[in-house]
């Protein structure tokens, strides 16, 4: 085996580790969220907040969310996601972003700035628990696009330096 497709299978295997590490953080993540039973309402003041924080200090909030590459199969992502605003129009609550992607399976890691920034549109609501007895929680999926569901935005994990990326 040659250097390069060595040093290949290890980029590819460091990646794929990545990827798993991913997956396991989002997964506790959420269980954690549904086991407090975080309300949508208590999820909607959050991001008013990272939004607030945004507009003053540039500040940019690490969100895990899962993405679908093929039907059936969604795959944890990383990203960075400036909150603009967030709307209350009938009954919904809408957060405008952007989304600084960070880590994607196909893509590996990226760089601050090596991908395009992408405007995104998240719904906030309350998901029945059917399993749980009927309990609620809240759900952040994206609605402008298909495919990326269950955002988990990290209020204690911020960068106020990538302003100048998201253009």
């Amino acid at each position: 085996m040659d250097a390069d497709t060595l040093l290949d299978d290890y980029h590819r295997w460091r990646r794929f580790q990545h990827q798993a590490r991913l997956d396991r953080e989002h997964q506790a993540a959420w269980q954690q969220l549904q086991d407090a039973g975080v309300s949508a309402q208590r999820t909607t003041e959050a991001y008013r907040s990272m939004a607030e924080k945004a507009a003053a200090q540039g500040a940019c909030y690490r969100t895990l969310f899962l993405r679908e590459h093929a039907p059936g199969q969604p795959l944890a992502c990383e990203g960075w996601l400036f909150v603009r605003r967030v709307l209350a129009d009938g009954g919904a609550t809408r957060v405008r972003a952007t989304l600084l992607p960070a880590f994607t399976l196909p893509l590996g890691a990226v760089a601050p700035g090596a991908d395009r920034a992408e405007a995104v549109t998240l719904e906030i609501f309350d998901q029945l628990l059917v399993d749980r007895g009927l309990a609620s929680m809240a759900r952040v999926d994206r609605v402008d696009a298909a495919g990326d569901t269950r955002f988990i935005t990290l209020i204690d994990s911020v960068r106020g330096d990538l302003r100048r990326h998201l253009e």
